[in-house]
């Protein structure tokens, strides 16, 4: 397993693990994309994010032949994660739409349901395919109280409480010692 964490231009907003698509690989893959959405503070988007990336995973250990050679990038820029998988296998993915009792066929339609935007194309350097999907990043909304404001002690015990909109709540007092 290759990683490379960085590129030139964009120093700490990359991230590429190349592996061979197998059960257990899977595993560490998701493991090493969580910890990176977690340093670029992307946590919220972690399970949304590995769940799309096993299924295109489990589609190249399931169809992209003997050759299960792949690379997992992932770009952070701005507002979007965008990732891709690239693989040797010649047949594009498909969007099917299974019944209800369908124990296959539903990993890409995951895969739309879990991103924004997505695709597919032919790898122009190589024999092969690259399926990607993207993930707005949403930042947290300005807090129109300074966080010291909303932590100070504003008189019979009430508080701000920033993550719930301002609203404010009453505290129990605590009794005297």
């Amino acid at each position: 397993m290759t990683r490379r964490f960085s590129s030139p231009s964009h120093p700490s907003q990359h991230c590429a693990v190349e592996f061979q698509a197998l059960p257990w690989r899977i595993g560490q893959v998701r493991r090493i994309i969580s910890a990176q959405l977690r340093y670029w503070h992307l946590d919220p988007l972690i399970d949304r994010t590995a769940l799309a990336v096993t299924e295109l995973l489990a589609n190249v250990h399931e169809h992209a032949g003997p050759d299960k050679r792949c690379s997992v990038e992932l770009m952070y820029v701005q507002d979007r994660l965008t990732v891709s998988v690239r693989d040797h296998g010649p047949d594009m993915p498909r969007l099917r739409s299974s019944g209800a009792l369908a124990t296959d066929g539903r990993g890409m339609a995951l895969v739309a349901a879990l991103s924004k935007d997505w695709g597919m194309q032919p790898r122009g350097d190589a024999p092969g395919k690259v399926v990607w999907f993207t993930v707005p990043v949403r930042t947290p909304a300005p807090c129109a109280v300074p966080p010291a404001a909303a932590e100070a002690d504003l008189g019979d015990r009430w508080r701000m409480d920033v993550a719930a909109a301002g609203t404010l709540e009453r505290q129990p007092s605590a009794a005297p010692a």
